[in-house]
């Protein structure tokens, strides 16, 4: 099984366009202790020939174009993605999908709450329904996305995406709004859990033994955002858990029997994106590899 990180920030990416928090002032800078990244995308194979896209970010364009496993070889139209997968409805997990609209046919997999969500906007119905078919995945069941392939999707804890917020929204709650994907080939398993509020025992259960986990790193710890001055909402309150302290992944997932472990959808306010800094020598001297754009794993 092939996979490769095709895009490995949070929303916005690094640097975000608006944004000079200090880490993105690097980045503007053109230091190169801050590696430029895009939103958060997977694509995996069983062969190297069929792909299958795990949430369509809004840069993907720029990464198909990064990506020569995933250039058209034949004809004059054609893509080796050949499904694509969502794991919640968050704006840089779906908007890429706006960019898939060039009359290529694929299959777009994802739980009914995320379809739901998906068909409640208009604007996707550029991916024509003679062309592109939503097929519908029910939790804990396996299907083939991809000959050679088996996804099999999971709750996990999390929260509604941001733009279907009404009020208060409950937090933690795991339903099918944010779920993890099990993917397997070969032999091989890999778990992509890019959005998850908190590491309950259940989640350890269901990951241990696997190959590879890409799991969310979106914040260091809980404050990130209300320390780097941009902004008041806490790591929980968007529905991730941070990378250290008490619950934090790192020590809740430490006795957990784990392949490589890589964090993913890092938010551009996140200290471990900075090349040889405390916050990342901590995280590495823990077992943890921080993502980065074009990370390719072969299992």
């Amino acid at each position: 099984m092939q996979a490769i990180i095709l895009g490995s920030a949070a929303g916005g990416g690094v640097p975000q366009w608006n944004c000079r928090c200090p880490i993105c002032a690097m980045a503007w800078a053109g230091d190169r202790r801050v590696l430029p990244r895009t939103q958060s995308s997977l694509a995996v194979s069983p062969d190297g020939e069929r792909w299958l896209l795990v949430n369509a970010s809004p840069d993907i364009r720029q990464q198909f174009f990064a990506t020569p496993a995933l250039h058209p070889r034949h004809g004059l139209r054609h893509s080796p993605v050949e499904a694509v997968l969502l794991t919640n409805g968050d704006v840089d997990h779906v908007a890429g999908l706006l960019t898939l609209r060039e009359g290529q046919p694929f299959r777009l997999h994802a739980t009914r709450s995320i379809l739901d969500s998906i068909s409640a906007n208009r604007v996707f119905d550029v991916m024509a329904a003679g062309i592109v078919t939503r097929s519908e995945v029910a939790l804990d069941e396996p299907f083939w996305p991809v000959p050679g392939l088996s996804v099999t999707l999971f709750a996990v804890p999390g929260k509604v995406p941001l733009w279907l917020e009404d009020g208060t929204p409950e937090i933690g709650a795991e339903t099918e709004t944010t779920v993890g994907a099990m993917i397997a080939a070969n032999g091989r398993r890999l778990a992509y859990v890019p959005g998850c509020a908190r590491v309950t025992d259940g989640l350890k259960r269901r990951l241990s033994g696997v190959d590879a986990l890409l799991f969310d790193g979106t914040v260091l710890a809980d404050d990130d955002l209300i320390r780097a001055g941009v902004g008041t909402k806490t790591g929980w309150r968007m529905g991730h858990v941070p990378m250290t302290g008490e619950g934090g992944a790192i020590a809740a997932l430490a006795d957990t029997d784990l392949g490589r472990r890589i964090f993913v959808h890092i938010n551009n306010t996140n200290p471990v994106l900075v090349e040889e800094s405390p916050a990342r020598r901590e995280v590495e001297a823990a077992g943890w590899t921080v993502a980065h754009d074009g990370l390719t794993l072969s299992l």
